[in-house]
């Protein structure tokens, strides 16, 4: 059965799927995939929303802040990090930095498969070009 959209309907999928007694493997293909590609998650959360990014495993804090923004990678500062399973251990970023387990990481640091990140950058503007022949 497909929806108006032209993708299959979720519950006639499960249904057809417990039907015949095949279960859904998109999870496992999709992780292997990510796997084979040697991809990595990261996340960045403000106050109305939390967004996931996929960069390539071994990429550094800059690159991953240039996957959000070319002006965040370019006037990168710094990289306050915390671990999403400390986060869900912890239940809050309070407890997170009470516990020592939120840190501040410069440009070298490789992104990990988990880590919310919150970019710190200063961008300033381009000098303007100087017309040479003003003045003429």
């Amino acid at each position: 059965v497909l929806t108006t959209a032209g993708s299959p309907d979720k519950a006639a999928r499960d249904a057809a799927a417990t039907e015949i007694g095949a279960p859904t493997m998109i999870h496992k293909i999709v992780t292997t995939g990510y796997r084979t590609l040697q991809l990595i998650h990261y996340f960045t959360a403000g106050e109305d929303e939390v967004k996931c990014w996929t960069l390539r495993k071994g990429t550094k804090a800059p690159g991953a802040a240039g996957v959000i923004h070319t002006d965040f990678e370019r006037g990168f500062i710094c990289a306050e990090v915390m671990r999403f399973d400390d986060l869900d251990r912890c239940g809050s970023e309070i407890e997170v930095r009470g516990e020592g387990l939120y840190r501040q990481n410069g440009r070298e640091y490789v992104v990990e498969d988990g880590d919310i990140i919150y970019f710190k950058f200063n961008v300033t503007a381009k000098a303007s070009k100087v017309d040479k022949n003003a003045g003429k």
